[in-house]
């Protein structure tokens, strides 16, 4: 049986790009249905999509994270390919991308972005992004080359277990963390990165949206490493109340006596925090593995990829 391949395109005024998108895909994956989710533009990308040949949806809450959970719960598919709408992504490999995770049973195949064009990634986003790839490989252990790539092609069962909580671009870490705490095959191609079109206007603030994905980082740090999340703050409440506690003790032991209660009382106190938020992570942790089982059981509940037959 073929597979059915869906290519997923959020958008927001991409109307000088979503045509060439469109064509182009269609052009190496005749195969599959482009549908184009429309985030609130307000240009002509969605009656530009439609007559280029793909099929429309309209998705009200903004943000790209709203759309892409728009798009996973809507669409039926054992493929999927997800692509961003300005144009940047080359659709030649996209064939390779779905024959990767078809023919090796994966369920995420990252287009890792390479590019000699210093407009079309600059020198400040590879940096956010080196340092944020960075970060979650030091939280979460083994990860990507290329965290924040808007090029990835999706397993069913990796799109129906996928919650996807965040509302804006630090979706793209969800994504990678999701196939991290899973631990699902997962695997990276190498794809050119061109720079957008003349006119065209990229909808990513360099510090605001880096802002927010450290933040997403953290949350999911905390929620899914809740253990060392909070042994982190513990183990410095515990570090601080033993050095403040120092010389209250060599003078008790000198002496007998305590003439700085206040310290002590802090001493005692930060000791106390920490003992607390210990067992805190203790407790979370215990939490995080059932509902990591759930995950998991959600993510067992869908077929495998379908293999293509080689006769």
């Amino acid at each position: 049986m073929t597979p059915r391949i869906a290519i997923l395109v959020p958008c927001y005024n991409e109307a000088l790009t979503i045509a060439a998108i469109v064509r182009d895909f269609n052009t190496y994956l005749p195969q599959a249905q482009v549908y184009v989710f429309d985030n609130n533009s307000t240009d002509d990308t969605a009656r530009i999509a439609r007559e280029a040949g793909a099929v429309v949806r309209n998705v009200p809450a903004q943000g790209k994270g709203s759309v892409v959970r728009r798009m996973f719960a809507d669409i039926e598919a054992d493929a999927y390919v997800m692509v961003d709408g300005d144009d940047t992504y080359d659709a030649s490999v996209a064939p390779q991308l779905v024959d990767r995770l078809l023919g090796e049973g994966l369920d995420m195949v990252v287009g890792n972005r390479v590019t000699t064009e210093q407009a079309a990634y600059r020198l400040g986003h590879r940096f956010g992004n080196a340092m944020l790839t960075g970060c979650v490989s030091f939280i979460f252990g083994r990860t990507f080359t290329d965290i924040l790539s808007g090029y990835r092609v999706f397993s069913r069962r990796y799109v129906k277990s996928f919650a996807a909580h965040s509302a804006g671009f630090e979706i793209e870490t969800e994504l990678t963390v999701h196939s991290l705490a899973l631990r699902m095959p997962v695997a990276e191609v190498s794809t050119v990165y061109k720079s957008r079109p003349e006119g065209s206007v990229s909808k990513l603030n360099t510090y605001r949206d880096g802002v927010r994905i450290l933040g997403t980082i953290l949350r999911l740090f905390k929620s899914e490493r809740p253990l060392a999340f909070f042994s982190i703050f513990a183990s410095t409440c515990v570090l601080l109340s033993l050095l403040l506690s120092q010389p209250l003790v060599a003078t008790y032991l000198q002496t007998g006596l305590v003439p700085r209660l206040p310290t002590a009382t802090l001493c005692a106190s930060m000791m106390l925090l920490g003992v607390i938020l210990l067992v805190c992570g203790i407790v979370l942790d215990a939490v995080t593995k059932g509902r990591l089982e759930q995950k998991r059981f959600a993510y067992l509940a869908v077929a495998a990829p379908r293999r293509p037959e080689h006769g």
